[in-house]
């Protein structure tokens, strides 16, 4: 199986997010062939305000319910579920703001080459942090939390979900490893302040302690938070279960594409059995 991780520079107009995520998955598709494509955090809108936020959330169908006329989602969810249709592949769609009525959720939406919805997972670690420069984030503030751990499958292989500030929780990876997981994905938007100093270093020792690949597709550049200028780190990458980086995105919009190799997976645990050493303390 081949995996894309999607490189963006999102900024608060959806629409012209919505555009350059289509120009991005379909140039990809056209240049490497991928089966499985994952587009970044938050993707459709990186900033602005709440209301902004808000009028940007989109309500969604019931999970894994047949899409029906008027229950169709937004369009957001109707570009997702067309990107796979049309270049048949499974479509990873990051992350979006979900209107759960009294609460938005950061949440991911999964479609297969049919069009199917095949999982949806909402973020369960949030964002409420102090970065090194002062910036204050809080995304409690707009964000309600999910409490699942999610899993699906595409082809032959388990794929995990997570979001972000999820990769700082090893006990969720080892959770998704526990469920089947050989690749956990990050769709993210790592600030710069914390992404320079930890980024890599997490998204390696994430596969390391789980033997998984990880899919990791980030946010890259400047963007407006409240009228405040914020930058995400970028440095979308792919690595292996013995924790090597075997695809990287550079600066700037772009992708990175890896084959998942099966036979590396069953190597790996075979020779040092992490699950079966492993002793709750």
């Amino acid at each position: 199986m081949r995996v894309t991780v999607v490189q963006m520079n999102p900024s608060a107009d959806k629409a012209a997010n919505l555009a350059a995520a289509d120009r991005l998955v379909s140039a990809a598709v056209a240049e490497d062939r991928p089966d499985l494509v994952v587009l970044p955090e938050m993707w459709t809108c990186l900033g602005g305000d709440h209301n902004t936020k808000r009028a940007a959330a989109e309500r969604l169908p019931a999970p894994g319910g047949a899409v029906r006329g008027g229950d169709a989602g937004g369009k957001a969810y109707a570009l997702m579920r067309d990107l796979a249709q049309r270049h048949r592949i499974v479509l990873h769609g990051g992350s979006i703001a979900e209107d759960g009525g009294d609460r938005l959720y950061n949440t991911t939406i999964v479609f297969g080459p049919e069009g199917e919805e095949r999982a949806r997972y909402r973020k369960i670690h949030l964002f409420d942090i102090t970065a090194p420069d002062g910036t204050g984030y809080r995304e409690s503030a707009t964000f309600g939390r999910g409490t699942e751990v999610v899993t699906y499958r595409a082809g032959n292989t388990t794929i995990g979900c997570t979001i972000c500030y999820d990769l700082r929780f090893g006990e969720l990876y080892l959770a998704l490893r526990r469920a089947g997981a050989e690749v956990i994905v990050v769709p993210a938007a790592f600030t710069l302040q914390t992404g320079k100093d930890h980024w890599e270093v997490l998204i390696r020792a994430r596969a390391i302690e789980t033997q998984c690949w990880i899919a990791a597709a980030a946010t890259w550049g400047r963007h407006e938070e409240r009228g405040e200028p914020r930058f995400t780190y970028g440095h979308s990458l792919i690595a292996d279960p013995w924790g090597h980086v075997v695809a990287k995105a550079s600066d700037g919009e772009g992708w990175a594409t890896a084959r998942i190799d099966p036979a590396l997976t069953a190597r790996v645990r075979r020779d040092m059995p992490l699950m079966d050493h492993r002793v709750l303390v």
